[in-house]
């Protein structure tokens, strides 16, 4: 018969089996929030969008060409054309009168009781007159072809020496009355003109050969203030 008392091994008492239960390794497992993703899809929108931003400021202000223009906008909301800065300054100054300009051959000017037109300018005469009245000049001869009227309401007295005429360096000049005596269509000395009536005449100078004309200065009289006209 067999009894269930153990023996003894060698190496002692035999020691009753057991089986131990190993643990299985676990797996963890992560879940993987959707949040997250939506935060990184934000935040690369808000880059993108500043980028955008940034391209858009710099690009308008870097042309140099649209710093002096600005865009109105009209009443139905559309936009007019760029108007210049430069101009709308100038159109808000006070516009200067016009310099009145001088008149000249064959406009018609006034002084006191005559109405002057200068017609026709010669110049480089060396003498005038004919036989014993022939005079000849120290310099040259300019003679001045004028019509006087007279526009007053009473008769006037016409002389040549109340006449000047002037070079481009602001010289006056005298008329030579004694020699346009000789000179038969001169009517430049002491010619007494009716109211309404014109006369036709010449005042002569005698000036330097270098000399430039400019001007002559008209007067109705020795002691009226006159008119100027321009000779070039």
């Amino acid at each position: 018969m067999h009894s269930n008392q153990q023996h003894p091994g060698p190496y002692g008492p035999a020691q009753p089996y057991q089986q131990t239960a190993q643990p299985y390794p676990q797996t963890v497992i992560v879940q993987k929030k959707g949040g997250g993703c939506l935060k990184a899809v934000l935040i690369s929108a808000g880059v993108l969008m500043g980028i955008i931003v940034l391209a858009a400021i710099f690009s308008g202000g870097g042309s140099g060409g649209d710093s002096d223009t600005t865009t109105t906008a009209t009443s139905n909301g559309t936009s007019a054309k760029p108007a210049d800065k430069a101009a709308d300054k100038a159109a808000d100054k006070p516009k200067q009168a016009d310099k009145p300009k001088t008149p000249g051959i064959g406009d018609l000017v006034k002084d006191g009781k005559f109405a002057f037109k200068v017609t026709k300018v010669e110049k480089g005469l060396s003498q005038v007159g004919e036989g014993f009245m022939v005079s000849k000049a120290q310099g040259q001869y300019v003679l001045v072809h004028l019509n006087v009227k007279n526009i007053g309401d009473k008769a006037q007295m016409f002389t040549g020496s109340a006449q000047k005429l002037i070079d481009t360096q602001g010289r006056q000049f005298d008329a030579d009355s004694g020699a346009a005596i000789g000179m038969k269509d001169s009517n430049a000395f002491l010619n007494n003109i009716n109211p309404g009536n014109t006369v036709n005449g010449i005042v002569l100078f005698d000036v330097p050969k270098d000399f430039k004309i400019k001007s002559i200065e008209l007067h109705d009289s020795f002691f009226s203030g006159g008119v100027t006209v321009t000779l070039r």
